[in-house]
């Protein structure tokens, strides 16, 4: 007699191997079907209408290999002997990702949004996307000299109307690789074009997303420096000598998700909208700034198709930047835009269904996620968590729970002056405070990855704070 899972295994091998056959049977019939429609159609006229079978086919039979449930193979994944090869979440190793490493840490450090997988999963069909050889082959648009795709600038504003996160009209939209190169395009359109004026100071408040910094430095411009912290020059009796000022505003926040404001009395404000969606916080009203940045990475998780977008009201800067972006790469993959396109289209038809919604689906996800780990460290007398309300969500018309994409713990013992260190030594990795210029005693954990990744963490949270009184239920 077969065990539950020998059985479970059994079973999914014959189903592969009959999927394998018919991928066999069809791959046949199409070459027979194409040489039939080869003869009857006219030269120089469409292609047959199954060119895409063989790439259907293939794409299913990698979608059937299933890893065991912790991880996943990819068509462009790596094969052997024509079997396309697991790759395994972490923690998880063996062909087929059924062995859990024993004492393997939990790495909640990255902001990697896998938990929108199991959404895509669900959506295959309605998600699909299929290229032609000869898509988009040309450097240009629509017969003009356009690098964007205009049906993709009329979908992300039916989207902002549909979610009602931001106001698109009487704004340019502006495509980018990810929301990282639009940022560094704002910076460098905002600074001033004057070779005499000092460079603009660009600032954000404590504690803020690092990479505002380091681009800053890194790029080194002529017309802007990194001046810090908002709260330094906020102090500062007479700053009017310093310059231009550009500001940072990242809302909700990232790490501690609270929705922000501008701090000083500039005219230059980014703000970076990147977890402005309903999955991650309340809506209370659309976005109205003359500078915003959203990225696909945390509406839909697609973090590896690098796409973002801005929402600009000023001409002028919107040309700088764009000429930023046309200097930097030319334009965003129309491969990539055809992906943000047909992801988008099913994000905004979703939000009118009940049961597809993605926003739905993420926000019951990231709400169960953060309440999980908060009924853990709320028994703690070691750790505590950023505190957060439940508030009034516009998308929802409903008064919601938190579902911030990342918890902010601090560690409240005065031995614990490295949070980071306290939690790495029990198996935990973070991040810690001083990335975002803040106090060690801080460190961020990360929610919205695997599964796999928060059951991982929760284990390894409850077996610590189960220490402070001794082994209890939690």
């Amino acid at each position: 007699m077969l065990g539950g899972e020998s059985k479970e295994r059994a079973i999914h091998s014959s189903k592969l191997l009959y999927l394998l056959l018919i991928t066999s049977i069809s791959l046949n019939l199409y070459s027979s079907s194409s040489s039939l429609l080869l003869f009857l159609l006219p030269f120089g006229s469409a292609p047959e209408p199954w060119w895409t079978n063989p790439t259907s086919i293939e794409a299913e039979a990698v979608a059937a290999v299933r890893c065991s449930g912790h991880g996943r193979a990819y068509v462009d994944g790596i094969y052997v002997g024509g079997v396309p090869v697991c790759e395994c979440n972490t923690c998880y190793g063996s062909a087929d990702c059924s062995e859990l490493s024993p004492d393997c840490p939990a790495d909640a450090d990255s902001g990697d949004p896998m938990f929108l997988e199991p959404y895509w999963m669900r959506e295959a069909a309605s998600s699909a996307v299929v290229l032609a050889g000869w898509h988009r082959m040309s450097y240009r648009m629509n017969n003009d000299a356009a690098a964007i795709s205009a049906e993709l600038v009329k979908q992300i504003r039916r989207l902002h109307s549909a979610v009602g996160n931001a106001i698109t009209d009487g704004r340019f939209i502006l495509f980018g690789a990810g929301s990282t190169q639009l940022l560094n395009a704002a910076v460098h359109a905002l600074s001033p074009d004057d070779p005499s004026s000092p460079p603009a100071n660009v600032l954000a408040s404590v504690p803020y997303y690092p990479v505002y910094e380091m681009g800053t430095t890194f790029f080194n411009d002529r017309e802007n420096r990194w001046g810090g912290t908002t709260s330094t020059w906020a102090n500062k009796s007479d700053s009017s000598a310093a310059g231009e000022f550009i500001e940072f505003v990242t809302s909700p926040n990232n790490p501690d998700g609270h929705l922000k404001q501008p701090v000083l009395n500039v005219s230059s404000v980014i703000t970076d909208h990147a977890y402005f969606w309903p999955h991650f916080t309340e809506i209370p009203a659309p976005g109205d700034e003359d500078l915003m940045v959203f990225t696909l990475s945390k509406l839909s998780g697609h973090a590896g198709s690098r796409f973002g977008w801005a929402l600009v009201k000023d001409k002028k800067v919107y040309d700088k930047m764009s000429k930023y972006i046309q200097l930097s790469m030319f334009s965003v993959s129309r491969d990539t835009q055809l992906r943000a396109l047909k992801l988008i289209k099913v994000i905004v038809e979703g939000s009118k269904v009940g049961g597809k919604d993605i926003f739905e689906f993420g926000y019951s996800t990231m709400n169960d996620r953060w309440r999980r780990l908060n009924d853990v460290v709320s028994k703690s007398n070691r750790f505590s968590l950023q505190s957060l309300s439940p508030q009034f969500c516009t998308y929802f018309q409903t008064i919601r729970d938190p579902s911030p994409a990342y918890a902010w713990l601090k560690c409240e013992r005065e031995e614990d002056k490295d949070c980071e260190a306290a939690l790495k030594a029990e198996g935990i990795i973070s991040r810690r405070g001083a990335t975002y210029n803040t106090d060690d005693r801080y460190t961020r954990l990360s929610l919205i990855k695997t599964q796999d990744d928060f059951e991982q963490l929760l284990q390894h949270m409850v077996a610590l704070v189960s220490k402070e009184s001794g082994p209890q239920v939690i």
